[in-house]
């Protein structure tokens, strides 16, 4: 058995590679430079780092180990294709100019088109990890007062929204009123933006777009998010249940616990 995943940034990657292969998974990866952990040289078979970019790369790479099977996992900041840190090759220019626009939804969705053309199929990111996806309910001992119950539920809303409008996936909330809302810059940059502006007690909303792939660009939240929040004191971080990832959970409900957080697993109906 062999699973292929494709590596981006932060730790998810690293967790995917340990579960597979405690599961009896032969792991070969596809590292992103810059962006994925060296970690992955000690947890995979087999590996290839490559420029983001290369794309055809990517997919003779994934052919020649005969993958059949690939995750698509870590994160890759749509922002560096504004960066010019990205030399595409043919294949990515080819995929790139086919587009009906730059929307995460369509690149992402013609990537794992393309690999499905190549008879590479995409799982779902949590197939081996499924104990990273958010339960319901709150987390913490750190409990959601009334009125934070209600940002949450008002910003669910706008959250959905923009995630049906494939801008991003996070609001900040304070008072009813939107303090920013995560577009390109990324969860993180959202919350500091956010926090500037609402001062203590922010309440961050962070949900799966309304039709969301499970194979693609899942949310996730992590240690970095739980620090920006610290540092802007925002209060409660509410995560779409089963629909989200959290990395490192005892240890974020451990120090979210600390800085008075509260961390909870929603899910609204429509």
């Amino acid at each position: 058995m062999q699973i292929g995943i494709i590596a981006g940034a932060g730790e998810l990657p690293e967790i995917i590679a340990k579960d597979a292969k405690e599961r009896g998974y032969k792991v070969t990866t596809v590292a992103f430079e810059n962006l994925a952990s060296e970690e992955l040289n000690r947890l995979s078979d087999e590996i290839k780092w490559l420029n983001v970019g290369k794309f055809g790369d990517l997919i003779n790479t994934l052919k020649a180990c005969n993958v059949k099977e690939a995750i698509m996992a870590g994160k890759v900041p749509k922002s560096l294709l504004y960066k010019s840190k990205v030399t595409p090759d043919m294949r990515a220019i080819k995929l790139l100019f086919s587009l009906k626009d730059k929307s995460d939804d369509a690149i992402l969705n013609a990537i794992a088109g393309e690999l499905e053309r190549e008879g590479i199929h995409i799982v779902d990111t949590a197939t081996f990890s499924p104990h990273l996806l958010t339960p319901e309910g709150v987390l913490t001992k750190t409990k959601v007062t009334n009125d934070e119950w209600k940002d949450v539920e008002f910003g669910w809303k706008i959250a959905k929204e923009i995630g049906r409008l494939d801008i991003g996936q996070t609001v900040v909330v304070k008072g009813q009123a939107v303090m920013a809302v995560e577009a390109i810059e990324g969860t993180d940059e959202a919350i500091l933006r956010g926090g500037k502006w609402a001062g203590e007690g922010a309440v961050v909303i962070k949900v799966s777009k309304p039709h969301q792939d499970m194979r693609l660009d899942v949310p996730v939240i992590g240690l970095n998010t739980l620090k920006t929040m610290i540092k802007v004191k925002a209060r409660v971080l509410a995560i779409e249940a089963q629909k989200s990832i959290i990395i490192n959970r005892g240890k974020m409900i451990k120090e979210a616990e600390s800085a008075g957080i509260s961390i909870a697993g929603v899910k609204i109906a429509k």
